[in-house]
């Protein structure tokens, strides 16, 4: 088999988006698979696009997400430079290869002659609007101007591009490793420009001299540019270069939750859940948005998620770590139907992953947001409240924003458990009950238990009544962790305190 080299290509024209970031997963995992090397390539011939800042993201996202690069920008290796912005000479080389070989040729039409061009054939009821063969003959360019005139043009400076001169009526034929065979008429492709007025290349002749030069087994790249690969594939036709194409693999599109088109920043904003892996300030407009690691998301739990968009182990296993991923990870198994972004089931995927660390591990999260509010707990009893919540939370931050009666007793209680349960039975029974509590020496969750059941017993009240009450007094709501557990983390003294201030503060209504 050939030697797998994959390469994730982004362009720095602003945050990467989630849909990037699965490509980028999907090379990776392939890499992984089989021993191969992962790149990463900045394709940044777009300058009017370029962002500042934006290739800094994408190094950032991708090491967080854990998406290790083996070559590349930031990394180095043996096909340097690898920002095409710094490879304009390598592609002029094969840019006049194809002129000379009358596989291209120079074009110096205006914008306006091109609009007017446009505009001649919509009126005439053409289908066929582009530069292309049917249209090149009336057109300003080295194939219907004399020899002398176009060099004259070029030594005098005048603004003018490259394009590929493509074949008239021509099958072009692809394998796709998700989409099968794919056929396209050459008479549906355009004379596409390769290299731009200002010296730039475009992206169709930078990446296919690129995936060349630098050995590229597998080209992984999103749907929306299945439309280029006929283009591609003629482009390593002309340059002898058919025997190394890569083979291709066009992931399906990322869908809105209902399934009912692409998925967009917009609609995420809307939907109020994160589109980028990591925060970005738009540097130009200085929009912030939020990304998934500043929302509380694990990276393993989110390429977990990413993972499934699209492809499937064909088992009814979900939870995959990193390692058994790239195990059975194939190309075979991506769909074609574009992936509905759920976000409940990325917050599915994040609870799994919470719930499967060790508590001491969990309790760093907790510490971390009581150093913010300048309350100090030790350790273990941090890991002891964590190891009682963690079935109840999705995001690290939860251990702090849903426990916090851990550390500040409540003066505020549930108004509807205060209506229902708030009686001269429940008054009783915690008045006793507190009265107990002074009396055990040793006081632990079972203690409490013990107690609670004993209370019940000498006032012949069942404790079930009380439970929500009880809940109430010591953490001012409904519903929380296991009760008994809680008041042993809380301690013996600050439940009592917690229980003689409801009995003091909240009024008994009379029937």
């Amino acid at each position: 088999m050939r030697e797998v080299r994959v390469r994730f290509a982004p362009s720095p024209t602003g945050a990467l988006h989630i849909g990037g970031m699965r490509t980028a997963l999907y090379n990776y995992l392939l890499a992984r698979k089989h021993g191969g090397t992962m790149i990463l390539r900045i394709e940044d011939t777009d300058q009017n696009r370029y962002v500042p800042g934006a290739e800094e993201y994408i190094l950032e996202s991708l090491a967080w997400a854990g998406i290790t690069i083996d070559e590349g920008v930031g990394k180095g290796g043996p096909y340097s430079p690898y920002r095409q912005s710094e490879r304009k000479d390598i592609y002029k080389q094969y840019a006049q290869r194809l002129l000379t070989e009358g596989k291209a040729y120079y074009a110096f039409d205006t914008e306006q002659e091109l609009e007017e061009m446009r505009q001649r054939l919509k009126e005439a009821g053409s289908s066929d609007q582009q530069y292309s063969s049917t249209t090149r003959s009336s057109m300003k360019n080295s194939l219907t101007l004399p020899e002398s005139e176009v060099n004259q043009k070029i030594t005098q400076g005048e603004p003018h591009v490259i394009r590929l001169k493509v074949p008239a009526n021509e099958e072009i034929k692809l394998t796709d490793l998700i989409r099968g065979e794919v056929s396209v008429n050459s008479s549906q492709v355009d004379d596409k420009v390769l290299m731009k007025s200002d010296g730039m290349p475009t992206y169709h002749l930078a990446n296919v001299v690129d995936d060349y030069l630098m050995k590229i087994s597998h080209v992984i790249r999103g749907e929306e540019w299945l439309p280029s690969a006929p283009l591609h594939v003629l482009l390593y036709r002309f340059l002898g270069w058919e025997k190394e194409m890569p083979q291709f693999a066009h992931l399906p599109l990322l869908l809105k939750a209902d399934g009912n088109g692409k998925l967009s920043k917009r609609d995420a904003d809307k939907a109020g859940f994160p589109i980028f892996p990591i925060n970005w300030t738009d540097p130009k407009t200085k929009e912030f948005s939020a990304g998934f690691r500043e929302n509380g998301y694990l990276h393993e739990a989110l390429l977990n998620f990413l993972a499934f968009l699209g492809w499937n182990p064909g088992t009814e296993q979900e939870i995959f770590s990193f390692a058994e991923l790239a195990e059975i990870f194939t190309l075979e198994r991506i769909g074609k139907s574009g992936a509905k972004f759920d976000i409940q089931k990325a917050q599915w995927y994040n609870q799994q992953y919470l719930r499967a660390k060790p508590d001491e591990e969990l309790a760093k999260y907790l510490l971390t947001s009581l150093a913010k509010e300048s309350i100090s707990c030790p350790p273990e009893k941090a890991a002891k409240i964590c190891a009682i919540m963690k079935e109840r939370v999705t995001f690290p931050k939860d251990f702090w924003e849903q426990g916090k009666f851990f550390f500040h007793s409540p003066t505020e209680y549930d108004p509807q458990i205060v209506s229902k349960k708030w009686n001269e039975d429940t008054v009783r029974f915690l008045s006793a009950f507190s009265q107990e509590l002074k009396l055990i020496s040793l006081f632990n969750s079972e203690s409490a238990k013990l107690t609670l059941e004993k209370v019940a017993t000498i006032v012949t009240i069942p404790s079930g009544k009380i439970m929500q009450a009880l809940r109430m007094t010591l953490t001012g709501g409904a519903s929380g962790p296991d009760l008994m557990t809680t008041m042993e983390i809380i301690g013996k003294d600050e439940t009592i305190r917690r229980i003689s201030f409801a009995l003091e503060n909240i009024k008994v209504k009379v029937s």
